[in-house]
């Protein structure tokens, strides 16, 4: 490969590589649609979707419905006539008296014209007919070639024949419910009207139009009635034309007043999330003392209030990290430096090999040992991996066995270690883990017992078969504002390390783990300048040892 090969690839690479940095760019500086855009987007599309509604059906759809309606009142009013028809009483009555009634008031009723016949040796005898309309075009019907071209298209039709009729020229044109449309004369056309004889369309808004319907039925006497039914279509064209106007200035509005309070809300609802965004910025930068503030709502007010809730823990949680690191820093130093300088010497100085020498770094690194082992315990505790393995054991004479652990502690370190208890109580739980509870325990009350370097342990039995176990010290105490906080993680009530004596510092936080998990209650009581008790309790698997236990 050539030297210049090599640089057209690089000059590829390179533009390659600037390409992606400008499309990673516009990817970060796109931040897409805010919440103040898409309520006023969600806001305008409903607007817009109800002034189509309201178009289609009370514009669009107006005729279409109106003539439905009308054609529907006159299927009833047919359906009337022909019951009282099929009465045989009615038909005997003289002059059909009630008949003629009914049909006066089914055209009071629904504005229409309504006209009856009988057919007798083939010819239509007249009845009754009632007119509540100047324009009825029944007339215009009967009498001729009309009539006698729609009585055979109810009879074509199963009795019943619907159409639309409109006065045309010297004649007329009707269209029926499938859409054909017809143009009677003295004989019956095979083919609808031509250009020259029918407009295009059928003009179903045009004043002279009527909806028109013939029925047939066998009245009780045996013989064929015609019904012809007459209801005028109100002139819509005018409504419609006034509709659309008054739409174009109703949908202008609407959408204008949309837009103002699309633009309203989303500035209501969207201003203190986008405080509340911008403050949270400063929480993810490590700035704790930051106050979030929800104004206009209750979802904002409890939101700003959570967010403050997780600055005020997200702060106390970097703090106490902090001193965490800082203190097992200190204690893991002072072991590793006795050991490192007590090593030195036995190396560098004849006759320092001695068996106290060796004791110190043995000690020094079993206690470095236990500060491990307790982050372990405490590291485990909180990610739930440590499970408990419950069994019955004696919690009285467990007690007693740990106690007699410190018995060198007490004799030469001056401490008082007492236990005071009314009777052997058994437990079930996990004896390990509550083992590492009282340990705990009493490494506390050790390294802050006080002057006196009295601590005493104490287990209580209540009449519901708990019993209770408490590990009292007469020191300096805790202050009654640092009580709610002195089981959680890290936490020290003294700023000032000190190292203690027996423990790594981290058994309450350990404690209150174990504690949780056996869904045990625990506690703390405490006065300044008298000295603090630490108890727990846990429910009694057997009360009935009577067994007296001993001062220790």
């Amino acid at each position: 490969m050539t030297s210049s090969d090599m640089k057209d690839m690089k000059e590829k690479k390179s533009r390659k590589a600037r390409f992606h940095r400008a499309l990673s760019c516009r990817k970060r500086k796109f931040k897409g649609v805010g919440i103040q855009w898409r309520l006023m987007g969600f806001l305008i599309a409903f607007v817009a979707f109800s002034i189509l509604v309201l178009w289609v059906f009370q514009v669009v759809m107006l005729t279409p419905f109106y003539e439905n309606i009308k054609n529907q009142e006159m299927k009833q009013t047919a359906d009337v006539l022909c019951a009282v028809l099929s009465n045989k009483e009615v038909l005997e009555e003289q002059d059909m008296l009630t008949f003629k009634k009914a049909v006066w008031n089914c055209a009071e009723e629904y504005s229409m014209c309504i006209t009856v016949w009988r057919v007798e040796d083939g010819l239509a005898r007249f009845v009754t007919r009632a007119d509540v309309s100047d324009h009825c075009i029944i007339h215009r019907v009967t009498g001729g070639r009309h009539f006698v071209e729609l009585y055979r298209y109810a009879r074509e039709n199963g009795d019943s024949y619907t159409c639309k009729v409109r006065l045309y020229h010297d004649g007329m044109i009707w269209m029926d419910n499938e859409g054909n449309a017809h143009f009677p004369g003295s004989t019956l056309p095979e083919a609808p009207p031509t250009q020259t004889d029918a407009p295009d369309e059928f003009p179903s808004d045009n004043e002279d139009v009527s909806a028109l319907l013939m029925r047939l039925m066998v009245g009780a006497d045996g013989k064929e009635y015609i019904i012809l039914l007459d209801s005028e279509l109100a002139p819509v064209r005018a409504t419609v034309s006034t509709l659309k106007f008054q739409f174009y200035w109703i949908a202008a509005l609407l959408l204008l007043f949309a837009l103002l309070l699309a633009y309203l809300m989303s500035r209501r609802i969207s201003r203190p999330l986008v405080r509340m965004s911008e403050t949270a910025r400063g929480l993810a930068k490590g700035d704790y003392d930051v106050h979030f503030v929800g104004h206009g709502y209750r979802e904002t007010r409890e939101l700003a209030q959570t967010l403050n809730f997780a600055a005020d823990e997200l702060s106390k949680i970097d703090r106490l990290q902090k001193e965490l690191i800082a203190n097992i820093s200190h204690d893991l130093r002072t072991p590793l430096t006795m050991i490192t300088g007590y090593g030195e010497v036995m190396r560098d100085l004849p006759g320092e090999n001695t068996p106290e020498n060796v004791q110190v770094i043995i000690d020094e690194a079993t206690h470095l040992s236990e500060l491990v082992n307790d982050l372990l315990d405490l590291s485990r505790l909180q990610s739930g991996m440590r499970t408990l393995e419950y069994e019955d054991f004696d919690l009285t004479e467990t007690t007693r066995a740990i106690l007699r652990r410190y018995d060198k502690l007490t004799h030469h370190g001056g401490y008082h270690i007492t236990f005071e208890a009314e009777r052997n109580v058994s437990v079930n739980a996990d004896r390990v883990m509550i083992l590492q509870v009282i340990y705990n325990l009493i490494n506390n009350a050790i390294n802050y017992c006080g002057e006196d370097k009295a601590v005493e342990v104490v287990q209580s039995l209540d009449e519901n078969g708990t019993v209770r176990l408490s590990v009292r010290d007469h020191g300096e105490g805790i202050a009654e504002d640092e009580l709610p906080h002195i089981w959680d993680r890290y936490y020290k009530v003294d700023r000032v390390h000190r190292s203690a004596m027996i423990g790594t510092g981290l058994g309450l936080s350990i404690a209150k783990g174990v504690l949780d998990m056996h869904g045990a209650s625990y506690g703390v009581n405490s006065t300044l300048g008298e000295g603090s008790e630490f108890w727990f309790a846990l429910p009694a698997a057997d009360n009935k040892s009577d067994e007296k236990a001993e001062e220790v």
